[in-house]
């Protein structure tokens, strides 16, 4: 079997020196239909290599669980990279960032246990937290370790951890603890090289790995002062980028970003001049899809988006940019690169649907969960709840006056006897809301937008964060009902299914909180384009397939679905939050991404 190994100057594949030019590009971001398809357009860039993340806790939303079919199937995902003759590099985390819900990590991690004790720490060397770590490595690193280049398998690299270096203030004989119990946790099912991968500073290079740990840098520019920073904390073997940034994300609210195809290019040949080897975060950025996007929180809390095109050389939806061929074009001049390129994606079947049929969200919010009771304002994570929407409820009187939250994590739509009174943002600072002098039911439909992905609020609670205050006392009696949506497999759940009524004509506006539904032809596997204009807030399924999550607020205007999604006769599912100026929706023959800065 082959040997991947570490030399004094480069990646030696079978002795041989190697200069891996790798593209980021996550399974869990494709439909599992299209793996092959964006895998293949990789070698034709030139790449040699493909990289990817594991989320842990899109395999195990629950303890004790671990998906690993479907669109969960890492196995076969490396296997169709071995199959289109290319080397594979996997990072399992445990905690990945990647604009991904909570990191990557399990929400469940840090839920309060049956003695109510929270987890004592993450990313730390706590028994608590190894040992749930141990049960993850258990059930994920077979299915990596039979795939290693020592089994005959793509898979040459391994990575402990996640820019570490820019975590915590634990002293460093301690931060040297948790990274040798995650490699001894390792090596008890690998055999292929580990390395860690911090930015390219000398702060985060100093924090991150441990000296029998290869280091490797992030970073998306100024290649040869970057390679400068990394060689001082590496002194000896191959240096390599393993995050070369060549776009970036958006948040929701923000502008779509976009880089230069020819800045990248040049950066990407100064690395490659180097003698370096590279890995393109990303090569394919993919979709959210569902409620599977993380957040940001840098005194301001910023949800990412739907989609996670990246500003990739290969689009959301799988198409050569610009930027694709800018960069084959430098790549070929260091390794061979095949003559065929892709085709040029054909625009996508355009059509108009109306929603005409719909169902109020409060009809069958029964059947989407069941109410948990308690003497105090429970949280998402208090009820077992780790993503998407809750109702609240509670009684209000007369002498109220106003209610106002410790926090709102991360959207409320407040209601008085089914009546809308308003609207709470976590975003906005918004958590104080006026009452009306009635005694009646307060209900709040509780929006969590995504689990902070970087930095100190990873692991904080959703939902309503207490003490919730009135004019005259302090609200302790409430009730939580978690909704459902998604069933066991990812897709929409049957529940919603249930007895939708004829609406108004499609010219009216809508009312929310609404589930709204329409049948509608069109051209089997082919890939469409959504566009909710005049729609507010929700998100949308078709056949069942989690598209995510769509937003007036922008950047992006239409949602992407994948084409295997697609049959001839289909089924489009949307919730509208807020409201929306019709039942109308269409499907266009492009994406459109939004305004970038300029």
């Amino acid at each position: 079997m082959a040997r991947f190994e570490i030399g004094e100057r480069d990646f030696l594949l079978d002795g041989e020196p190697v200069q891996l030019v790798s593209g980021a590009l996550h399974y869990f971001r494709v439909h599992p239909g299209l793996w092959a398809d964006r895998i293949r357009k990789a070698r034709l860039m030139g790449l040699n290599a493909i990289e990817t993340y594991v989320p842990w806790n899109f395999h195990a939303p629950s303890r004790g669980e671990f998906r690993t079919t479907g669109r969960y199937d890492l196995g076969r995902f490396l296997d169709l990279v071995a199959a289109e003759g290319l080397h594979a590099i996997v990072r399992p985390g445990p905690y990945i960032c990647a604009e991904w819900d909570g990191g990557g990590l399990p929400a469940w991690l840090f839920a309060a246990d049956d003695d109510g004790r929270g987890a004592a720490g993450v990313r730390c060397a706590d028994p608590g937290f190894l040992a749930a770590i141990g049960e993850y490595f258990g059930a994920l690193l077979p299915i990596v370790a039979k795939r290693q280049v020592t089994a005959g398998g793509p898979v040459l690299a391994v990575q402990v951890e996640n820019e570490y270096g820019a975590y915590g203030d634990d002293p460093p004989e301690r931060r040297e603890a948790y990274l040798r119990a995650l490699v001894d946790l390792l090596r008890e099912h690998l055999d292929v090289p580990l390395f860690t991968v911090d930015q390219a500073n000398d702060h985060h290079q100093s924090r991150g790995g441990l000296p029998e740990l290869h280091r490797m840098a992030s970073f998306g520019s100024r290649a040869t002062e970057r390679l400068a920073v990394l060689r001082r904390h590496q002194p000896t073997g191959p240096l390599m980028c393993m995050e070369f940034w060549n776009g970036w994300f958006d948040s929701w609210g923000q502008h779509h970003h976009v880089t230069a195809p020819d800045t990248n290019a040049r950066d990407l040949d100064d690395l490659l001049a180097a003698g370096a080897s590279v890995n393109l975060y990303m090569f394919h950025g993919g979709t959210n899809f569902g409620f599977t996007n993380g957040a940001n929180d840098k005194g301001t809390y910023l949800p990412i988006t739907t989609s996670y095109d990246y500003d990739a050389p290969l689009s959301e939806h799988g198409a050569a940019t610009p930027k694709f061929f800018a960069m084959r074009e430098v790549i070929g001049r260091y390794r061979d690169v095949p003559d065929e390129v892709p085709p040029v994606a054909e625009p996508a079947p355009t059509l108009a649907i109306p929603l005409g049929q719909r169902i109020p969200l409060a009809q069958v919010a029964g059947s989407l969960g069941r109410p948990v009771r308690g003497d105090r304002l429970l949280t998402h994570d208090d009820v077992g709840h780790w993503s998407g929407l809750s109702l609240y409820a509670t009684r209000i009187r007369p002498d109220d006056g106003v209610i106002t939250f410790g926090e709102i994590r991360d959207r409320a739509i407040a209601f008085v006897d089914g009546a809308p009174v308003g609207t709470l943002s976590r975003t906005l600072g918004e958590r104080t809301l006026p009452l009306p002098a009635v005694d009646g039911e307060l209900t709040l439909l509780v929006e969590d937008q995504g689990r902070v992905n970087y930095a100190s609020r990873i692991g904080e609670a959703k939902g309503l964060i207490g003490p919730a205050r009135t004019t005259t006392r302090e609200v302790t009696d409430w009730s939580v009902t978690a909704l459902e949506l998604e069933g066991p497999d990812g897709l929409l759940a049957p529940a919603v299914g249930g007895v939708f009524a004829e609406g108004s004509p499609s010219s009216r506006p809508v009312a929310g909180p609404v589930l709204c539904r329409g049948e509608f032809t069109s051209e089997p596997g082919a890939d469409h384009f959504l566009r909710l204009d005049g729609w507010t807030k929700g998100l949308a399924w078709v056949n069942g397939w989690p598209l995510g999550r769509y937003w007036s607020h922008g950047p992006t205007r239409t949602m992407y679905v994948p084409g295997p999604v697609m049959r001839e006769h289909n089924e489009l599912v949307v919730l509208e939050l807020q409201g929306a100026s019709s039942s109308q929706v269409s499907f266009v023959a492009e994406p459109d991404l939004g305004h970038d800065e300029e």
